[in-house]
C-alpha cells in the first residue's frame, strides 16, 4: 500500500496562542503544520517551499497580510484563507479581489476553520490531479509555473521554454530555438541563446532543487528531459 503524505499548511499568525490552537487542530484534523509570525518571514518561507495552504492573518507586523497574498501570487496559486478581524464588507471583499480564496473573521471556531481549509485542499487537489505534468504554460500572461512557483522569466526565455516544452525530448537547434524569439528580438544572437537556457535553467533549480531538465546535445542543440 503507498502512504499517502499528509498535506502541509502554513499557519501565518502573530499571535501564538491563535497560532497553537490552529495547528493543534490542524495536526487532529490530519495535516502537518508550520507556523510563522510576521509577514516578511512568511513570504520567504512560502516562496523557498510553497505548502499545500496558507493561514494568513490580515494584520501582521512588517508586511501585511494583505501585501503577502499580493506577493504570493506573482508565483504561486497556493489555496489563502485569510483570517480577519475586520467585519467591513468592503475590507473583506479587497481580501478576495487581491487573490485570497477565502476568509474567516474573528473570533472564529477552529473546526470552522479546519473545514474551509479541507474545502480549499479539496478544490486545489481537482486541479492538480487534471495534469500530472510537472509545469504549466499561461499563455495569456507570458508565464509558466513550476511545480506551483511562477518562474522569473523574461519574455525571451519564456518563448525558448515555452518550445522546448512543447515537445518534450525532442531535440531543438539553436536555429529553432532563434526563431521562437525572432519576432520578439530581431538582433538576438546565436551564442546569446546559450545563456538564455543557462538562465532558464538557474530558474528552475531555484524552485525545484534536484531538477536538471534541459539537456545539451553536443553539436546540435537542446532538449527537455521530461520525467512526467
Amino acid at each position: 500500500m503507498i502512504e499517502t503524505k499528509p498535506q502541509r499548511v502554513l499557519v501565518v499568525e502573530d499571535d501564538r496562542k491563535i497560532s497553537n490552537l490552529l495547528q493543534n487542530y490542524l495536526r487532529a484534523s490530519g495535516y502537518e503544520t508550520e507556523a510563522e509570525y510576521e509577514g516578511c518571514n512568511a513570504l520567504a518561507h512560502i516562496k523557498r517551499q510553497v505548502p499545500d495552504a496558507v493561514i494568513l492573518d490580515w494584520m501582521l507586523p512588517g508586511l501585511d497580510g494583505i501585501n503577502v497574498c499580493k506577493a504570493v501570487r506573482a508565483f504561486s496559486d497556493v489555496p489563502i484563507l485569510m483570517l480577519t478581524a475586520r467585519i467591513d464588507e468592503a475590507d473583506r471583499l479587497m481580501g478576495l479581489d487581491i487573490g485570497a480564496d477565502d476568509y474567516v473573521c474573528k473570533p472564529f471556531a477552529p473546526r470552522e476553520v479546519i473545514a474551509r481549509i479541507r474545502a480549499l485542499l479539496r478544490r486545489a487537489n481537482g486541479k492538480v490531479k487534471s495534469s500530472t505534468k510537472s509545469w504549466e504554460i499561461h499563455e495569456a500572461s507570458f508565464r509558466i509555473s513550476w511545480r506551483g512557483q511562477w518562474l522569473p522569466l523574461t519574455r525571451i526565455e519564456f518563448m525558448m521554454f515555452r518550445l522546448l516544452l512543447s515537445r518534450p525530448n525532442q531535440v531543438y537547434s539553436r536555429d529553432q530555438l532563434l526563431a521562437a524569439v525572432h519576432d520578439s528580438q530581431r538582433d538576438i544572437s546565436d551564442r546569446a541563446i546559450d545563456t538564455h537556457i543557462k538562465n532558464i535553467r538557474k530558474k528552475v533549480h531555484a524552485v525545484d532543487h534536484d531538477q536538471d531538465c534541459i539537456v545539451s546535445v553536443y553539436g546540435v542543440g537542446y532538449r527537455f528531459n521530461s520525467t512526467d
